[in-house]
């Protein structure tokens, strides 16, 4: 998504809300990789704001509903909603306060329509690419009963009337 948009990751402050095996380590090692400074907290972090308002990028991932509101993004943050909650009416939200943090952000991803579809979006992408290295690999293989060059019609027929037999 940061590439999408053209957003510069290098040299950036990178604060991720959320340590879990599966968003907020990943992230955090994808910032860092890609040469940010990146602080990684979560939703007991005591005054979670000193991290929150100093981040150029802030990824919020901690299943907790609004737990990020305006007062902790600094104005023209990228603001990276990752979590997902439902209130006691059904509806789905963030953990980012979507409506106060908007006016302050460069960049907010919406929840819900944010990070889910180009999940299942990365994910399809993903199946497609294992789905054509298969494929491939597949291809280039000898099929049993003939030879790597192709030349093998007799050995088909040979096995095949072989299985008749048997």
């Amino acid at each position: 998504m940061l590439d999408h948009a053209a957003i510069p990751v290098e040299g950036r402050n990178v604060t991720i809300v959320g340590a879990s095996n599966i968003v907020g380590k990943p992230m955090a090692l994808m910032m860092m990789a890609s040469d940010a400074t990146v602080s990684v907290c979560h939703a007991k972090t005591r005054d979670l704001a000193q991290y929150t308002i100093l981040a150029d990028i802030l990824v919020v991932a901690a299943g907790v509903a609004g737990l990020i509101g305006a007062q902790m993004v600094r104005t023209g943050a990228v603001v990276i909603d990752v979590g997902i909650n439902r209130d006691p009416q059904g509806k789905l939200q963030g953990d980012v306060d979507f409506d106060a943090v908007r006016a302050k952000a460069s960049y907010i991803t919406p929840v819900p329509g944010g990070v889910g579809p180009m999940t299942v979006t990365m994910l399809l992408v993903n199946t497609v690419s294992a789905a054509e290295r298969i494929a491939a690999s597949a291809a280039a293989r000898p099929m049993p009963g003939r030879p790597a060059d192709g030349s093998g019609k007799d050995n088909i027929a040979r096995l095949s009337q072989q299985a008749r037999i048997a």
